[in-house]
């Protein structure tokens, strides 16, 4: 009897009849491969969302900033109206009278006001409205009639609706210096000068604005104008002839144009 090896055996017809017969597979196995590979990519998007919110936290500081709607001054009142009162003196109730269309006009086309004048009272009246937008807009509208009404003009303080960094600042001749009778009327005459030419002088050197009301004198501008305007003043109040004081504010006018 012939042997055969394992070579015959692996190449046996009956082994190669069986490989040529289709193979029959499981519809159950089938189903639940189905299902697994459907589970991975879920997965597998899942994963790949959560890196990619990983990096967005990490390139936006760790933490998503909300965005909230500005909220106008009528919403962040809870629906009530502010008011403010600045009372006319009765020097500037003529001027005020000749230029309320000035006054007007930016207090409600720009500030989005309410605004009156009370005959009986002598005062000018504001209150906010829904059309107000801005919180600080009454405040702003209030220094604006504060500074005309203190003596400015209204070119001059329509600045204070625009810049953010003006300031007034008001003092006494008598808190420079003690002076009585014709010593203070000398001190107020040469703050103002001829014609007020000293006066023009220190408001080009400064960029800032004077007005002299009796003993009284106002300033506006920025913080460090009105300094340089108010050091010039205290030293015609003591007693400094009008040539130094030009000097020094020609010496600051140089040194402000080459600053800016």
């Amino acid at each position: 009897i012939a042997t055969m090896t394992a070579a015959d055996i692996q190449d046996s017809p009956m082994d190669m009849m069986m490989d040529n017969l289709p193979q029959t597979v499981d519809p159950t196995t089938l189903t639940s491969r189905i299902i697994q590979s459907d589970s991975i990519q879920r997965e597998d998007k899942a994963n790949a969302g959560s890196e990619n919110d990983d990096d967005d936290m990490q390139m936006d500081g760790g933490v998503d900033q909300p965005t909230f709607q500005k909220l106008s001054a009528h919403a962040a009142r809870g629906g009530k109206s502010e008011y403010r009162r600045i009372r006319c003196p009765a020097h500037r109730y003529t001027p005020l009278r000749e230029n309320w269309e000035q006054l007007l006009t930016p207090l409600v086309e720009y500030l989005k006001l309410q605004v009156r004048f009370n005959t009986r009272t002598r005062s000018v009246e504001m209150k906010t409205s829904r059309h107000t937008l801005d919180t600080s807009s009454l405040q702003k509208g209030a220094d604006f009639i504060s500074a005309f009404m203190l003596g400015f003009e209204p070119q001059d303080a329509v600045a204070l609706l625009r810049l953010d960094d003006l300031y007034i600042e008001s003092f006494q001749v008598t808190d420079v210096k003690i002076l009585r009778g014709d010593h203070l009327s000398r001190a107020i005459g040469r703050v103002a000068g001829q014609d007020g030419k000293t006066r023009f002088a220190i408001e080009n050197a400064t960029r800032t604005r004077i007005v002299i009301a009796d003993s009284r004198i106002h300033l506006l501008g920025s913080y460090s104008n009105i300094r340089l305007a108010r050091n010039a003043i205290c030293d015609l109040i003591l007693g400094a002839p009008p040539g130094k004081v030009y000097n020094n504010m020609r010496n600051v006018a140089k040194r402000m144009n080459e600053r800016y």
